[in-house]
């Protein structure tokens, strides 16, 4: 099975109560284009890497399965998101699963 070779890690903080819909891509806190290495992860899914994060992505559900951020794990009322992206124009559009 072929992996993404790339993806955008979008943080939030978690919203308070139960939030339906999905936070509009323009309120992330921090956001970093992360690349596969080729390696997998502790978690057993691909690895990716790039600016300050590094992330195991499980490819069929598009979820962050584990994630550091600049070498430290994600801080309690975080929430990482990966963007949806219009293939090769590395417009984000959106997100489509909280990790």
């Amino acid at each position: 099975m072929s992996h993404p070779q790339s993806y955008e890690i979008l943080l939030f903080p978690e919203p308070q109560g139960s939030a339906v819909r999905a936070p509009d891509p323009d309120t992330a806190i921090r956001s970093a284009v992360v690349d596969a290495t080729g390696d997998t992860g502790e978690s057993g899914y691909p690895r990716y890497e790039g600016e300050g994060m590094a992330a195991d992505i499980n490819p069929a559900t598009h979820t962050v399965e584990a994630l550091l951020v600049d070498g430290s794990e994600l801080d309690y009322g975080l929430t990482a998101r990966i963007a949806n992206r219009t293939r090769g124009t590395g417009v984000t559009g959106g997100d489509d699963r909280a990790g």
